[in-house]
């Protein structure tokens, strides 16, 4: 059993404000709902960046890293415009 715990950052230069940021956000943790993880939003006070921490459990290392990849694809589906990182590592 592996915990996988996933950091998202996001630029986004096209925001103008906190209220902004946070319907972004929203808008993402409502499509992220469906892959049954925990998810945090980590943001600093500066509204043109936005981070999300993900937390979730795998039988094993392989399908972790498969579903991270779901989660990965359906990032890039949400918002194709947005530029994000993703880093993450196995506990």
């Amino acid at each position: 059993m592996s915990i996988i715990h996933v950091t998202i950052s996001f630029d986004l230069p096209y925001v103008e404000s906190l209220k902004g940021r946070r319907a972004f956000l929203n808008a993402i943790k409502a499509r992220l709902k469906k892959f049954n993880l925990s998810l945090l939003d980590v943001s600093s006070e500066y509204a043109k960046e936005a981070t999300l921490v993900l937390v979730f459990l795998s039988h094993s290392d392989a399908l972790g890293l498969a579903y991270l990849q779901e989660i990965e694809a359906a990032m890039e589906k949400i918002a194709p415009e947005i530029d994000f990182s993703l880093e993450y590592e196995f506990i």
